[in-house]
């Protein structure tokens, strides 16, 4: 399972609210040069993409990483399609798991580890407007309840 020890890049907080997140992959990607230049500045985007596994290669599509700006002739395309780097056997067991109904693979978060850089996707099974819903309401029950154990411990 990933554990994010290095800097944030992006975050992608759409997923948890529109998807129920079974397992975690930390998956190495292919960048080039000024991607990765562009990265370091904090320059990318995860909220509109996805993932694909084709030919038994995994690939995410929709990811934006804004051109370097001293790069010049060297920038590639911002939302080109780009590939992930895992095991065999992980991508056969994501793939076997993506067949049954509602299931799907979803970026979560782009970072650095060490000088690398890692994305964390997971496998995960879309909810439904109703389980949304119960969603936001412990959300809400759960500032309200902060709320008032903050309160009630600055009047004591």
């Amino acid at each position: 399972m990933a554990k994010t020890n290095g800097k944030m890049i992006a975050n992608n907080k759409k997923a948890y609210h529109d998807y129920f997140i079974l397992e975690n992959y930390e998956t190495g990607i292919a960048l080039h040069g000024t991607e990765v230049k562009s990265l370091r500045m904090g320059k990318c985007s995860i909220k509109e993409a996805f993932i694909r596994v084709e030919n038994g290669e995994v690939f995410i599509y929709g990811m934006h990483i804004s051109p370097y700006e001293k790069g010049n002739i060297f920038n590639k395309d911002p939302l080109r399609v780009r590939k992930l780097l895992l095991h065999k056997s992980e991508i056969n067991k994501m793939l076997g798991k993506t067949k049954e109904k509602g299931m799907a693979i979803v970026p979560l978060k782009v970072y650095f580890k060490g000088s690398l850089v890692k994305v964390e996707i997971g496998l995960a099974k879309g909810k439904k407007l109703y389980d949304k819903r119960q969603d936001i309401a412990k959300k809400d029950q759960k500032r309200e309840a902060e709320r008032d154990f903050k309160v009630r411990n600055l009047n004591v």
